[in-house]
């Protein structure tokens, strides 16, 4: 009988020269035996160990098909798993993926991740398989032929479990990484003659950076929060909406004096939302059809915005007429001019009208209309300067849900200003400068610039001194702009009383608009 140690060192010989006689004979029938051959054992082969495999895989692959487009499953599968599993993954890579502001860690090829779904446990590897024979001809283009895919597998048991509510919760989960991960964008529209390819967007962006937040707004302390909640609500809206039969859209409205922070509240939208902003230059838009397809081009979580929107288009006809009445008036003018008859005799359009054929329905459709249901979680902003010169349709409620007002700073407003500028919360002057404020009118812009230092040896003093200054100033003006126009009443006002002192001598009515006359020089003067 041998010893052990031979005997281990015989089977250990005979187990070698088996494996290589068995890859030696899989060699001969892969390189001779007929494909069509080995893919008939294979399939039957899988089928027969099927019977008594007991867990079931899934892959999910990288590309599919023809698609140059990478799967928004796998990519979804990848984000969450870089979330999930980096912790327990022994191997991973770093890598800054498209559209992400941040490193993120994934598992790395051929490595094995564990994930707990309701007690049940899953497995996840990442395989990588490379085509044979080189670059293929089809429209299909992977990187160095290489395919990735994730491979799922569980217990066939939990089928229902996995297939369906595990892998949604994956895929929802996944992006909702992806978004928070992001790098957010401002995006502007192009006019269409810059589209030379179906593979050129409509849109182009950049990173959006704006830094603005609501705490560093000089908002009403009220307004601020009620204007935070509603946003916050709507963001999280989404089965209410699906409940009561609404795309899940809102409309604002904001509107004020020039410089009161319109663009402001927008940027603080977005960056407390996390939402990328689309900048839609109306009179770039050829016509509704083109801006149709701006609307389903922009992705959801997104802010659509359309400043000065009474400025951006002649959406009430207006434009035309006024364009109308003053070419009739030229060719009054001009009549028998022959030159200048011929100029004006055909105006060009970009003259009268604009180039832009949007009207006011095509925007109302866009706003609410069937095609402002694609795609979610989506605000639309108006701006303006001058609401009045809207058309009522354009603002109601249902369209701009919720209106508003920015005006003029207040002291609360001046408070926060002067905390992000100067990092005080109180001073001395400050019960100056809230009565100068109670009756005066300056924008936030101009109240942030009088407190912004000028230079290196400007300090708070210096700042709220420039400041009171300011104020002083602008009250200054505004009593004079007043006396200007009660002056100009009074001369109005005497012309009226002499005429009628001239024709009806000195009854009763004149002697009254006389006094009324001395009342308001005595009142222009106390102003002065």
């Amino acid at each position: 009988m041998l010893p052990p140690t031979m005997m281990s060192q015989q089977m250990w010989a005979t187990m070698g020269s088996t494996l290589a006689s068995f890859m030696f004979i899989w060699a001969i029938i892969r390189q001779y035996c007929p494909y069509e051959l080995r893919h008939f054992l294979e399939r039957y082969s899988h089928r027969v160990t099927g019977y008594f495999y007991p867990y079931i895989e899934i892959s999910i692959h990288e590309f599919t098909g023809d698609r140059l487009k990478r799967s928004e499953a796998y990519s979804a599968v990848e984000a969450y798993l870089s979330s999930n599993t980096s912790k327990s993954a022994k191997r991973l890579k770093a890598e800054m993926v498209k559209d992400s502001s941040n490193l993120v860690l994934s598992m790395d090829e051929y490595e094995r991740a564990t994930d707990d779904f309701r007690g049940t446990k899953v497995w996840w590897v990442l395989f990588k398989s490379v085509s044979p024979g080189g670059r293929s001809m089809s429209m299909a283009y992977y990187p160095d032929q290489e395919k990735r895919f994730y491979k799922l597998t569980f217990h066939k048991k939990y089928r229902d479990i996995i297939t369906v509510d595990y892998l949604n919760h994956v895929v929802n989960e996944g992006k909702e990484i992806r978004v928070r991960n992001r790098q957010r964008k401002l995006y502007t529209n192009s006019p269409g003659y810059k589209w030379p390819s179906y593979k050129q967007t409509m849109w182009s962006h950049i990173v959006f950076e704006h830094p603005a937040t609501f705490e560093t707004m000089a908002l009403d302390p009220e307004k601020k929060k009620e204007i935070i909640e509603d946003l916050v609500t709507f963001s999280k809206s989404k089965d209410f909406y699906a409940r009561i039969g609404k795309a899940w859209k809102r409309g604002y409205l904001l509107y004020g004096p020039p410089g009161t922070g319109k663009s402001t509240m927008i940027a603080a939208m977005a960056n407390l939302l996390g939402y990328d902003i689309y900048d839609l230059e109306l009179t770039a838009v050829k016509d509704n059809t083109e801006l149709r397809k701006l609307l389903i081009e922009t992705t959801s979580k997104s802010i659509i915005v359309i400043e000065d929107i009474d400025c951006s288009l002649d959406l009430t006809g207006q434009m035309k007429k006024r364009g109308a009445a003053d070419k009739g008036f030229l060719e009054e003018e001009v009549k028998g001019g022959g030159a200048w008859k011929e100029r004006i005799k055909e105006p060009k359009e970009e003259v009268y009208g604009g180039s832009s054929k949007v009207t006011l329905s095509g925007l109302l459709n866009f706003i609410d209309g069937l095609w402002s249901a694609c795609g979610g979680e989506r605000l639309v902003v108006f701006t303006t300067n001058y609401v009045e010169k809207l058309d009522p349709a354009l603002i109601r409620r249902g369209r701009m849900d919720k209106h508003i007002a920015l005006s003029y700073c207040t002291f609360d407003g001046f408070r926060v200003l002067a905390k992000n500028y100067l990092r005080i919360e109180r001073h001395e002057t400050f019960d100056e400068i809230e009565k100068l404020m109670g009756v005066t009118k300056m924008t936030p812009a101009d109240v942030a610039e009088n407190l912004m230092p000028k230079s290196p040896n400007d300090d708070p003093e210096k700042c709220l001194s420039n400041f009171i200054q300011a104020l002083e100033e602008v009250k200054g003006e505004a009593a004079k702009k007043k006396y200007e126009e009660i002056k100009e009443i009074d001369t109005s006002k005497e012309e009226e009383v002499a005429v009628e002192e001239e024709e009806g001598g000195g009854n009763k009515e004149v002697e009254g608009k006389r006094d009324l006359v001395a009342n308001i020089i005595r009142a222009a003067r106390a102003s002065e």
